[in-house]
């Protein structure tokens, strides 16, 4: 046996030695040896992600700056308080109703959008709205409120064992069925239960009363898909409470599911943390060259400054990915698959997974904020997409720009032009996406509520892409041809 098997073989007694006295990885972490491990899946590393704040001073990265004078709510943007009073709403993360490869479908004429909307002084007040808008017309003034999508009973769904427990109404996606049915997926959210989060389903029905409305006339099939199961793929929320949940300074997510077909299969791709057999979180993590990418001298020199830095706890809990999950027929689990992409010591939150097939390529973009990065050079008012791109669904994924850099917006959080939850829409041709996005956080103003950002066009052309200039175009805007 030669020196270096004898030193695993003592690390391997170690690690024994400590779960048989009860140890965690974390203790235990620092007798290990350095070791590079990638579980067959591909990963945001530390080395691309440090190129990122000198390469975001460049415009073919910069969010547009946007007139704040030409900023309006969205009119129809109105609902009722708890107390039973019309008032005018927040509106925040939205997606258009699309076809099952990504590009805006058409219901009866309309473009839809659902969209999280609620009261600016209630940030409890979390629920899914739709705005619905003829095709071909683009003026804010232009969509109409259907009102929420859910009654606050549709959450007592007969033997479903989580969607009584639901708070809020999270983010998700929809897509038009082959026999024209509205399906929407989102994230049941429950604050009773440490932030409990459960990709969720359900058709919502409408009806026509006259050639200018449509009115929402209840959901079927309201079910739970996928809760994290066991945690082995993906972190699940008891981890997250054996963990010590809030007070550890860990992040439990498990949301925005966006529906994607491929060759007739239907998957779900969301936003998660790695599990037990993915690469969990702990200090043991920091030790993998993996997730550091780069030289051998570059780990060893990232590793020790990230091991006696600041960012060092941050670091180890960091486990972000973008998981993927197959679905039946009937929109029911079928296979729990091995994580996308993962952000381990990068960041614990990647948050909006969208991926979709243009030009022969997927692309595979995602948000996160600076504010929860452990990257020298990265500041808190740091907001990012994220992209990645690969020749088949499960990649591998290969950053684009060579760093996965594709926006960088830095406003303040209180500036009303500051904007978040970019979304990239495919278009039916060419080499452009629209980009959508919330402007105005919430209740940060009487008179400016968070509403649609006015959307702009993003070239992406094989692994590189940019801003195009002079592109602005309507808030809230979805096409281009």
């Amino acid at each position: 046996m030669n020196i270096k098997n004898i030193a695993k073989k003592a690390s391997a007694l170690t690690v024994a030695a400590a779960l048989l006295a009860g140890g965690a990885p974390q203790t235990f972490a620092k007798e290990t040896q350095d070791y590079k491990k990638s579980y067959g899946f591909s990963h945001i590393t530390r080395h691309d992600m440090l190129k990122i704040p000198e390469q975001q001073k460049s415009e073919q990265f910069k969010v547009p700056q946007f007139d704040p004078k030409t900023i309006k709510n969205i009119p129809s943007a109105k609902g009722y308080n708890k107390n039973g009073e019309l008032i005018d709403l927040d509106v925040w993360d939205s997606w258009p109703l699309q076809n099952a490869d990504g590009t805006v479908a058409t219901y009866h004429g309309y473009n839809l959008v659902f969209a999280l909307a609620g009261d600016p002084k209630d940030v409890d007040d979390t629920s899914i709205y739709l705005f619905y808008q003829k095709k071909g017309e683009t003026s804010i003034d232009s969509w109409k409120n259907a009102g929420r999508v859910f009654k606050d009973s549709d959450k007592f769904t007969p033997d479903d064992p989580y969607l009584k427990y639901q708070t809020q109404e999270w983010s998700g996606s929809a897509t038009l069925t082959k026999d024209g049915k509205v399906r929407l997926f989102y994230t049941a959210f429950s604050g009773t239960q440490y932030g409990k989060q459960t990709l969720t389903t359900a058709q919502v029905n409408f009806t026509q009363p006259d050639s200018d409305t449509l009115k929402i006339d209840g959901v079927e099939d309201h079910k739970s898909v996928f809760d994290g199961a066991d945690g082995s793929v993906y972190q699940n929320v008891q981890q997250f409470i054996d963990e010590g949940n809030y007070s550890s300074g860990d992040n439990h997510t498990l949301r925005d599911p966006h529906y994607v077909e491929d060759h007739g299969r239907k998957y779900l791709v969301f936003e998660a943390n790695t599990g037990t057999k993915t690469g969990y979180q702990g200090e043991d993590s920091l030790f993998n060259r993996a997730y550091y990418g780069g030289s051998k001298q570059f780990f060893r020199g990232e590793s020790s400054k990230l091991l006696q830095g600041a960012n060092k706890k941050n670091a180890s809990l960091a486990n972000g990915a973008l998981g993927i999950i197959e679905l039946n027929k009937d929109y029911t689990l079928k296979k729990v698959m091995k994580p996308l992409i993962a952000s381990n010591t990068v960041t614990d939150e990647i948050e909006r997974a969208n991926l979709f097939k243009m030009n022969g390529k997927w692309y595979l973009f995602t948000d996160s904020r600076g504010s929860k990065m452990t990257i020298d050079g990265i500041g808190a008012k740091d907001i990012y997409m994220l992209g990645y791109v690969s020749d088949s669904l499960t990649g591998p994924f290969k950053p684009l720009n060579k760093s996965g850099l594709v926006l960088h917006m830095d406003l303040d959080y209180n500036d009303i032009t500051f904007t978040y939850s970019h979304f990239a829409v495919p278009q039916k041709k060419g080499d452009k996406v629209v980009i959508t996005s919330y402007i105005t956080n919430r209740g940060i103003s009487n008179e400016h509520h968070a509403t649609f950002a006015p959307s702009f066009l993003l070239k992406v052309k094989g692994s590189k892409t940019s801003v195009v200039k002079n592109s602005i175009l309507e808030q809230g805007q979805l096409t281009v041809n």
